[in-house]
């Protein structure tokens, strides 16, 4: 490969994995016994990917078959053979198995041995604590690797914590909603230390724990054999609270990037806002008021926790031109993390490889 290393982390592929055919707001309605427009209303989510059939509640794709077919993708895009890979770090709160790691049964799937490989436990915003932890890896001065490249993936099946075989009219809305929010799917990315592929600069990443004395906005729980009949739903929301909160935090993120970075707001190119919902990624970028072309999926593929940043980058990519900056903001808000990512597309990418 061409050029010395710049110690700039780079994204040089990405890919996407999304099960099934989507799962329209009409379809959704005939099973919740709800109307289809409210479901837009109320969410505005268009769609969502469901790893399990809704006829059958059988579910036909694991964590594991989603993340390989993502990473997959992300190595071709990318132009970069598995044995070149020299970590791999994966993003979920819904692996397949507490033991063995997701991300080890992904890299055997993968052909890729011999490495590092880190399992990061979060929401939303574990995508970009993912993100971190590979360029903390590729700028990491005792690494004599001048070609190292990394592998980070985020995914979740949601619908694993749902059951689509029960009566519906017996749920109360916050925990009848999670069916309207929530879907499955997984996203990839490459990075490397030289510019190569799609060559987007990381020029500043960041995650940071802001939930300090402030109670948890979201609880999904993990169920042993011992607790499967506790009576307690798998998973909860407090959505005064994230309602309240998100817009706010996603507002901090955007500032702070833009005050690190030095750039101008009015001169950016391309905003990737949090994804929560629909309704919450139209509130935020009209709050926010940022006048570039915003990046968003949540709405046609639902909440997919952890893959939702990175299906935002693979969106991204093919759009940035030489020259282009883009600022990502995540929040997850079970105990509220935000993350963010400056991204700048520079010169001497598929060509310097």
């Amino acid at each position: 490969m061409n050029g010395p290393r710049t110690g700039v982390p780079y994204i040089a592929g990405t890919g996407t994995a999304l099960p099934g055919d989507p799962v329209t707001n009409e379809s959704l309605a005939r099973l919740l016994g709800a109307g289809a427009r409210w479901i837009e209303d109320f969410t505005g989510n268009r769609a969502r990917h469901f790893a399990t059939d809704l006829d059958t509640g059988a579910c036909s794709l694991t964590l594991t078959d989603l993340c390989e077919q993502a990473a997959d993708a992300a190595l071709a895009d990318a132009r970069v053979d598995p044995g070149e890979i020299g970590f791999v770090v994966l993003g979920t709160a819904t692996p397949d198995h507490l033991m063995p790691a997701t991300v080890n049964l992904v890299a055997d799937r993968l052909g890729i041995g011999q490495v590092p490989t880190y399992q990061l436990q979060s929401g939303c915003a574990g995508a970009v604590q993912a993100l971190d932890t590979a360029c903390r890896l590729l700028r990491d001065p005792d690494a004599t690797d001048d070609d190292l490249t990394g592998l980070v993936i985020g995914g979740d099946i949601c619908n694993k914590h749902f059951a689509l075989n029960q009566d519906f009219s017996r749920l109360h809305p916050n925990q009848l909603v999670n069916y309207m929010l929530f879907g499955d799917g997984a996203a990839a990315a490459v990075l490397s230390r030289r510019p190569r592929g799609h060559a987007v600069a990381v020029r500043r990443v960041f995650q940071r724990f802001v939930g300090l004395g402030r109670p948890p906005g979201q609880v999904i729980e993990w169920f042993g054999a011992a607790e499967r009949d506790a009576g307690r739903p798998a998973a909860t929301e407090d959505y005064k609270a994230i309602e309240e909160y998100v817009p706010r935090l996603a507002e901090e993120i955007v500032r702070e990037l833009a005050d690190d970075t030095g750039w101008k707001l009015d001169e950016l190119d391309y905003l990737l806002p949090p994804q929560l919902s629909g309704r919450m990624t139209r509130r935020i970028v009209e709050e926010l008021a940022v006048p570039a072309h915003e990046v968003s999926c949540v709405a046609v593929t639902g909440n997919n926790g952890n893959a939702l940043p990175l299906l935002q980058l693979d969106r991204l990519m093919p759009l940035m031109r030489e020259g282009e900056r883009a600022l990502c903001a995540a929040v997850e808000s079970s105990k509220w993390i935000k993350g963010g990512l400056a991204l700048e597309k520079v010169r001497g990418g598929a060509d310097a490889v």
